[in-house]
């Protein structure tokens, strides 16, 4: 099934409602990096919050971004250690990276325009975030074609013939040896 989500669509239907619900695992990829806030039901909440409390129950969340993160995000990472001391959580950066995508589960994921920023994922007021545009899917065989392609980038499996290492701060294929 593939499910057409829009603007605010993504916000809620993906990340107030199937990323909190994980169970096993998390994969973001993305371009550009903010920091993202969410209504967890008591207020907003970073969304690195919620992605602690997904590593201290357990699940493993690997974050793939193009550049260094904003200010603010990076601000927020360390009021939150469990992260960066959590064999759970993995983050890597890749400037080629221009993908958007968000794998549960094996089990679902979301693919499209959103970069993983409050304006890009419609988390900001309706005349001020993106227009974006994505699609939810659970066919089994794209799911696993998508985590193939996505474990090869983690993996740094393009790092060798890649024609971008100059500007590259830290090189995937290294950070594995």
């Amino acid at each position: 099934m593939h499910t057409l989500l829009l603007n605010r669509d993504i916000y809620t239907q993906v990340l107030l409602e199937k990323l909190p619900a994980a169970r096993r695992f998390v994969w973001i990829v993305t371009a550009d990096i903010k920091d993202l806030h969410l209504d967890v039901g008591h207020g907003f909440e970073p969304l690195l919050g919620v992605l602690a409390r997904l590593v201290e129950r357990g699940v493993g969340v690997r974050l793939i971004h193009a550049k260094e993160a904003g200010p603010r995000f990076r601000a927020h990472f360390d009021d939150y250690p469990e992260l960066f001391r959590s064999d759970h959580f993995e983050r890597i950066m890749c400037p080629r990276v221009h993908t958007k995508a968000i794998v549960i589960d094996g089990v679902g994921a979301f693919v499209g325009s959103a970069n993983l920023t409050g304006a890009g994922l419609g988390a900001k007021g309706e005349n001020s975030r993106n227009f974006e545009a994505g699609f939810w899917f659970d066919d089994k065989a794209q799911l696993a074609q998508l985590m193939r392609w996505v474990d090869s980038l983690y993996l740094g499996e393009w790092c060798a013939k890649c024609k971008r290492r100059d500007y590259c701060p830290d090189p995937i294929d290294e950070l594995h040896l």
